[in-house]
């Protein structure tokens, strides 16, 4: 009777813990990555979404309209209180909500330091308690110059040593993530102005204002964008093949910012050297005990430049 006993209950529980596991976290949520990989996962996948952003960076106007959907305002460093009472029903993680500019990361070092740092040190201990597999935004600034750019700023330095924790986690706890590298992406929601504008959305906003292109001596630095349609489905694939592997994704194709401008045909404004530049984003051969996987977009800087231009 009770090996029967026993049996009757394991039948009851099991269904319910895989049910369980119904929901999916994307820190930064309402940003110009988080946005579009919120609004891929609610067309592929059958998750309800909690987006957690600070709104340093993210907007609401890039909140998606989906009952699937819920937006929290909160810092990352808070994650344990704020996502208490969901915390047995999170499959997987994306922590896409650090801070996330160069030059910004030395006049606002202390911003960067406490997402960066402390906020996702936070995210990692929260998914390492609670048996959440997370899915980490790494970036191609921390490894160009054979792995020496990463000293070049805070930015940069801060999101190699989360690399460098999590390999450690692997190896004391047997934590489980994915890892994908980015490489200055562009595309639908981008930020166009402000302290966190990236260089694409910089150059449409002042293309749409008739003012010159304004560059970043010396200007033959170069960059591999990559759009973010071809970013989010690298994601998303790291999340469905869960095999806890390394991940970049970029374009094959390497541009230098004069190039860039030449594209958009317009007058030139050169500004002052800045720190942290990067001369180019490498393609990273540096293992971290696994081999990167290189998946290269499909977008082209050039196309998605002409029908811009057509368009306005």
């Amino acid at each position: 009777p009770m090996v029967l006993c026993l049996k009757t209950r394991k039948s009851r529980t099991l269904p319910g813990i895989s049910e369980m596991k119904n929901l999916i976290i994307v820190t930064g949520g309402a940003g110009f990555v988080g946005s579009n990989l919120v609004e891929f996962l609610l067309k592929k996948t059958k998750y309800k979404i909690i987006s957690l952003d600070n709104y340093s960076s993210g907007n609401k106007k890039n909140h998606i309209k989906d009952k699937r959907i819920k937006y929290i305002k909160g810092d990352t460093l808070n994650i344990d209180k704020i996502l208490k009472r969901q915390k047995n029903k999170i499959k997987s993680i994306f922590h896409f909500g650090e801070f996330a500019r160069i030059f910004q990361s030395f006049k606002k070092f202390n911003e960067c330091f406490k997402s960066n740092t402390i906020g996702s040190n936070a995210v990692f201990k929260f998914c390492l308690d609670n048996n959440i597999k997370l899915i980490y935004s790494a970036t191609s600034a921390s490894l160009g110059n054979n792995g020496n750019d990463k000293s070049l700023s805070p930015y940069a330095f801060t999101k190699s040593k989360n690399l460098e924790f999590l390999e450690n986690l692997k190896k004391w706890f047997g934590f489980k993530f994915e890892v994908i590298f980015f490489y200055n992406v562009y595309g639908p929601r981008q930020i166009k102005f402000g302290h966190m504008a990236t260089v694409i959305g910089i150059f449409e906003h002042q293309y749409l204002n008739k003012k010159p292109l304004s560059i970043v001596r010396p200007g033959s630095q170069t960059r591999r964008f990559t759009h973010i349609h071809d970013t989010i489905k690298v994601c998303y694939d790291a999340f469905k093949a869960d095999k806890s592997r390394y991940y970049s994704i970029s374009n094959k194709n390497s541009y230098s910012i004069i190039e860039v401008t030449k594209m958009f045909k317009s007058k030139i404004l050169f500004l002052k050297p800045r720190l942290g530049e990067r001369y180019a984003s490498a393609l990273t051969k540096i293992t971290h005990n696994n081999k990167i996987i290189h998946k290269f977009g499909k977008i082209q800087l050039k196309d998605y430049i002409s029908s811009f231009i057509k368009s306005h």
